[in-house]
C-alpha cells in the first residue's frame, strides 16, 4: 500500500476515526481484515485494518473507541504486530493465549449499557455479526450497522479493482462449468432449495471457471454468484466483462449484473428457500437474502466439490510440483555459492527464486509473498523482507524460505529451511523434531473419514516431547491455480468436521519459532489417495507431491529412527528421479548430491 505507516500518521487516522465516532453518536468500531466476500488476502480498495492501524499482517481485527484502541491477531504475527504497533496508542492482544480477552470481552468491559458500537455489515461475516451482537446485547450494548466510514476518512482510497476476468481453459481445468453447475444443482436438489449464494471468490472461480487479478496472488475476480435451479446470475463490475467473457457467460446461461446490485436483486426474491453459507456471507447480504426468502444455513457444496481433484487437475498439478522443483533446485545451488561470496541478503534471495520461477513455461506469478527469514527473522512466522528490515545472509545459522507459485496447472507451496553454515546444537535439534514430525504425518495411512484434527498430533508429538510447540496450523489446503489457502479441509488442532478425502491437497508444516533466535519449518504438499481395503472399510495415505531437496546437514542424525531415515532416503531419490531429466549436466550433479543417502549427507560444523 502507498501510504506511510509511522506511529504518528496512524495516530492521526484514529483520530479522524474518533471524530466519525463524535459525529455519529458511535462508541466504538470494529475494523476486520476483510473484504465483502470475507476473504483472507484482499485487494487494497479493503484493506482498511491497515490504513488505520499500520499493521501489515494478513489477519488482525482493529477495535476503536473514543480513548482506546486494541488489536487482536493470531500466534503468526504476535512478533510482527508488536513492532509495527510500537508507538501507535494501539494495544496488542495476543489470541488464543488464555489471558487474551475476546473482542467481545473486551467491548463489554469498555462501554457501558445505551453505548453503541457499530460495524460495516459488508465486511462481517453473518455468524461473526451475529455472536457479537448477542455478547454485546446480554450487557445492553447495541450494535449497529453503518456506512463505511473509511469512505469518509481515508480521502486516498484505492479504487475497485477493474482487471478484466478471464476464462480458465479447459485444458486446465478438467470439467466444463456447465457439468460444474449440473453438480451443484443436484446438492441444491437433495437438500430442498432453490438457489445457492455464493460470496467466496476461490468458490466462484473454480465454479464457473473463470479467473482474474483482483487480489494480489490470488488469481480471483471480485464477484457474487447466485444459482438458482436453472439460472444463474452474476454480480461483476460490467469493465470486467471483455467480449469472450461475456460469450462464455451467455452460453452458460448466466446473466451479468454489475456488482453494486446484488443486495438489492436479493430482495426482489420471494418464497424462495436459498442456500447461504453464514461464516462465509457477509451480514449486509445475508439480511438482505432474508427479507423474503427462507435461507437455508449450511456448508456451501461447492467448497467440497472443488476440493477433490479431478485426474486433470491431478495430472497438471504433478507436472507444475516438477517445473517448480526445477527453481528451487537453481535457486538452492544459486544461495549455495551467492552466500560465500557476500551476494545475498533476505530480499535478494526472495527476488532471485522469483525469477527462477518465472523462467518455467504456465509460471503467472507467485502465489503469496516469498518469506526469506535469516535468522530471528525465522521467527516472525509471516515475516517479509523489506528495504527496511533487509539483512545480508552470512555463512552461519538457518534461512527459512516460504515461497509458492501460480501455473496455469497447479498452485504450490514449500518451505525448506537451510543451513548457511555452522549451527548451534539448539538449531539442530529444533530442525530435526521438526521433520520428524513432518515425516510422521507424511507416513500417515488412515481410514475413510478421518479428520484432520484426528492426525495433527503426528506431525506435533516430537515437538511436545521437547516441550515445544507452534500455533498455527499443521495444514491447510491449496487450490488449483487459485488461492494457496483454501479448504475445507485443514489439518490443525481445532475441530474441523470436515474429513480427508482421496483428491484433496493439504500441506504439511510444523515448525518452530523462538524469538530472537531462529524459526523453523518444512512445508511439502500432500495430496490424499487410496491406499486400499482394510478393517472397517478403504484407507487412504499421503502422496507427498512438493519436489526439492530437504537440507540434511542441520539433522541430528542420532534422533532419526531408522523408519525415518529411510523416508528421508526415499524421498530424495524420488526427487532425483522426477527433476534430474529436466535439468542441466551440472545442476543433475548438484542434485545427486544433495539427495545422497543421509548416511553420505555432510553435517553441518556446530557454533556456540
Amino acid at each position: 500500500m502507498n501510504h506511510p505507516n509511522t506511529p504518528d500518521s496512524v495516530r492521526v487516522r484514529l483520530q479522524a476515526l474518533r471524530d466519525w465516532l463524535d459525529k455519529t453518536g458511535t462508541d466504538a468500531f470494529v475494523v476486520p481484515s476483510t473484504d465483502p466476500h470475507l476473504s483472507e488476502y484482499v485487494a487494497p480498495h479493503w484493506q482498511s485494518r491497515e490504513w488505520l492501524s499500520g499493521f501489515t499482517g494478513s489477519a488482525g481485527t482493529l477495535v476503536v473507541t473514543r480513548h482506546d484502541a486494541g488489536l487482536w491477531t493470531d500466534s503468526r504475527y504476535f512478533l510482527q504486530a508488536e513492532q509495527q504497533l510500537q508507538g501507535s496508542g494501539i494495544r496488542l492482544y495476543r489470541e488464543m493465549l488464555p489471558e487474551t480477552p475476546s473482542i467481545a470481552q473486551y467491548l463489554c468491559g469498555s462501554l457501558k449499557a445505551g453505548q453503541t458500537v457499530g460495524i460495516d455489515g459488508t465486511v462481517f461475516a453473518t455468524t461473526a455479526a451475529r455472536s457479537l451482537n448477542d455478547a454485546l446485547a446480554a450487557r445492553g450494548i447495541v450494535l449497529r450497522c453503518t456506512p463505511d466510514p473509511l469512505d469518509t476518512i481515508w480521502t486516498t482510497r484505492p479504487p475497485m479493482p477493474q482487471a478484466p476476468a478471464q476464462v480458465y481453459p479447459l485444458q486446465y481445468a478438467g470439467e466444463p462449468c456447465a457439468d460444474k453447475l449440473a453438480r451443484v444443482r443436484h446438492e441444491l436438489n437433495t437438500l430442498g432449495a432453490d438457489g445457492l449464494l455464493l460470496s467466496a471468490l476461490d468458490e466462484i472461480a473454480w465454479l464457473l471457471n473463470l479467473r482474474g487479478s483482483d487480489v494480489h496472488c490470488n488469481p480471483v475476480v471480485v464477484s457474487y454468484l447466485y444459482v438458482g435451479r436453472e439460472d444463474a446470475h452474476l454480480f461483476i463490475e460490467p469493465g470486467k466483462l471483455t467480449p469472450d467473457v461475456a460469450a462464455y457467460l451467455a452460453a452458460n446461461a448466466i446473466t451479468a449484473h454489475p456488482y453494486a446490485e446484488a443486495e438489492s436483486w436479493l430482495r426482489t426474491l420471494h418464497g424462495c428457500c436459498v442456500l447461504a453459507e453464514p461464516g462465509k456471507t457477509n451480514y449486509a447480504l445475508s439480511t438482505a437474502l432474508a427479507s423474503g426468502c427462507r435461507v437455508l444455513e449450511a456448508a456451501s457444496p461447492v467448497a467440497l466439490l472443488k476440493a477433490v481433484r479431478n485426474a486433470t487437475e491431478v495430472a497438471g498439478l504433478r507436472q507444475a510440483m516438477r517445473r517448480d522443483g526445477v527453481a528451487l533446485v537453481r535457486f538452492l545451488m544459486w544461495l549455495e555459492q551467492a552466500v560465500p561470496a557476500g551476494l545475498a541478503t533476505e530480499v535478494r534471495a526472495a527476488d532471485e527464486l522469483h525469477r527462477l520461477r518465472a523462467a518455467q513455461p504456465l509460471f503467472v506469478g507467485d502465489s503469496f509473498d516469498t518469506i526469506t527469514g535469516y535468522g530471528p527473522h525465522g521467527a516472525i512466522v509471516h515475516y517479509e523482507a523489506t528495504p527496511e528490515t533487509d539483512v545480508p545472509l552470512r555463512p552461519q545459522g538457518l534461512l527459512l524460505v516460504d515461497s509458492g507459485a501460480q501455473y496455469l496447472d497447479g498452485t504450490t507451496d514449500v518451505t525448506r529451511t537451510i543451513a548457511l553454515g555452522p549451527l548451534t546444537d539448539e538449531e539442530a535439534t529444533d530442525y530435526t523434531l521438526v521433520l520428524k514430525g513432518h515425516i510422521a504425518l507424511a507416513q500417515a495411512v488412515f481410514p475413510e473419514g478421518t479428520r484432520g484434527a484426528q492426525l495433527d498430533v503426528l506431525a506435533r508429538m516430537p515437538l511436545w516431547r521437547g516441550r515445544m510447540n507452534f500455533l498455527h496450523g499443521t495444514g491447510h489446503g491449496v487450490g488449483h491455480y487459485l488461492n494457496v489457502h483454501e479448504g475445507p479441509q485443514s489439518i490443525r488442532m481445532n475441530e474441523n468436521p470436515v474429513a480427508l478425502r482421496a483428491g484433496m491437497l493439504t500441506s504439511n508444516e510444523p515448525g518452530v519459532y523462538k524469538a530472537g533466535s531462529h524459526g523453523v519449518r518444512t512445508e511439502s504438499l500432500l495430496l490424499a489417495v487410496p491406499d486400499g481395503e482394510g478393517m472397517f472399510g478403504r484407507y487412504l495415505r499421503f502422496d507427498t507431491v512438493t519436489l526439492c531437496p530437504v537440507d540434511c546437514r542441520p539433522l541430528r542424525r542420532e534422533l532419526l529412527t531408522a523408519d525415518e531415515t529411510a523416508w528421508l532416503d526415499d524421498y530424495h531419490r524420488r526427487v532425483c528421479d522426477e527433476l534430474s531429466p529436466l535439468l542441466t549436466a551440472d545442476e543433475r550433479q548438484w542434485l545427486h548430491q544433495a539427495c545422497r543417502p543421509l548416511s553420505e549427507q555432510p553435517t553441518a560444523t556446530r557454533r556456540h
